[in-house]
C-alpha cells in the first residue's frame, strides 16, 4: 500500500463518522450544547466540512463546494468564502444553524465526492510537493491532506461525544 492509498482509505472512514453523528437528529438536538460556549454537534460538522472544503478548494484553486451552491442559506448564514469557523465566539457558533441532519450530510458528502476525486488523481511525487512555505518546516501536500483527516476525525469524535449527551 502507497502512501495515496493510505489517505484514501483514511479519508474514506470519515463519511462514516459523519453520518453517525448527525443521522436523524433534529435541529434543535443540532444546535443543542452541553453547556454554555461548548460546540453544538451542528456547528461541529459544519465547521469539519467548511475545513476541509476550503483545503481542498485551495489546492485544487477552485471555488468552494460551499459557494458553488445554496449551501450557506441551509445553514442560516451567507455564503462567505473565508467563514470556516476558526476563532468563533460563542455568538458565532449559535449563528450556525442546520436546516436538518440532512443538510450537514449533504453537504459533507458534496465535499467528500471532491476530496475523494482529487486523492484519486494524485501521483507519489505530488505527496512531497510544498505548498505552503509560512511553516517551518515547509507543508508538503502530503503532511496538509493528513491534517485534513486529523482535523475532521478529531471534530467528528467531538460531534459523537456531544451525540451521547443527549
Amino acid at each position: 500500500m502507497d502512501a495515496k492509498d493510505i489517505l484514501i482509505e483514511a479519508h474514506g472512514r470519515l463519511p462514516e463518522l459523519v453520518d453517525t453523528a448527525v443521522r436523524d437528529l433534529t435541529p434543535e438536538q443540532l444546535r443543542w450544547s452541553p453547556k454554555p460556549g461548548a460546540n453544538p454537534i451542528g456547528w461541529l460538522v459544519w465547521h469539519l466540512t467548511r475545513v476541509q472544503d476550503d483545503h481542498v478548494a485551495e489546492l485544487l484553486e477552485a471555488d468552494q463546494v460551499y459557494l458553488t451552491g445554496d449551501w450557506a442559506p441551509r445553514f442560516g448564514l451567507k455564503a462567505d468564502p473565508s467563514e470556516s469557523g476558526y476563532g468563533h465566539s460563542p455568538q458565532q457558533v449559535a449563528a450556525v444553524s442546520p436546516q436538518s441532519w440532512q443538510v450537514l450530510a449533504d453537504y459533507y458528502g458534496a465535499v467528500h465526492a471532491r476530496t475523494r476525486e482529487f486523492l484519486q488523481n494524485l501521483s507519489p511525487t505530488d505527496l512531497d510537493r510544498v505548498i505552503d512555505e509560512r511553516w517551518d518546516p515547509p507543508v508538503t501536500l502530503g503532511v496538509r491532506l493528513v491534517s485534513i483527516i486529523d482535523d475532521d476525525a478529531q471534530h467528528a469524535g467531538q460531534a459523537a461525544y456531544v451525540r451521547g449527551l443527549l
